[in-house]
């Protein structure tokens, strides 16, 4: 390799997921390789670990494949020619980063109570087994 493209196994283990993820990924059209080896083998950029970071960090949280679709062209459009787009139409894209954002903090405050209640309940297994333990020999 020229230093500038992995394979997808260098990748996988950089984003920790799984080749099949990957593959998948790429099947649905969210994150492509940037090239292909002489032998046919995918490769990725640094901009591609990144994207595929973006999607895996919106799985956790719900997002669709096309909502995280959406969300790759608007950040894209923002950073490739975002200084050539007209004003109107930059604050739609960085309206709907915004809704994305938002979505995610309202996300995130769910599973915050979610594992608020898990953790609570772990804790009540934990009080009732010390209950029942035999007492100690010391």
């Amino acid at each position: 390799m020229d230093g500038k493209h992995m394979q997808i196994g260098e990748v996988a283990a950089r984003t920790e997921l799984s080749l099949r993820t990957i593959r998948h990924y790429e099947e649905t059209g969210l994150v492509l390789p940037s090239a292909r080896s002489q032998g046919g083998f995918r490769l990725y950029t640094e901009k591609d670990v990144q994207r595929l970071m973006v999607v895996r960090r919106m799985k956790p949280l719900s997002f669709t494949l096309d909502q995280m679709r959406d969300l790759l062209d608007a950040t894209d459009r923002l950073d490739g020619d975002g200084a050539g787009l007209a004003p109107e139409e930059r604050e739609a894209l960085l309206d709907r980063v915004r809704g994305y954002q938002q979505a995610a903090a309202e996300q995130v405050a769910r599973l915050r109570v979610q594992l608020s209640r898990a953790e609570d309940f772990e804790a009540t297994l934990r009080g009732r087994l010390e209950q029942a333990a035999p007492p100690s020999d010391a």
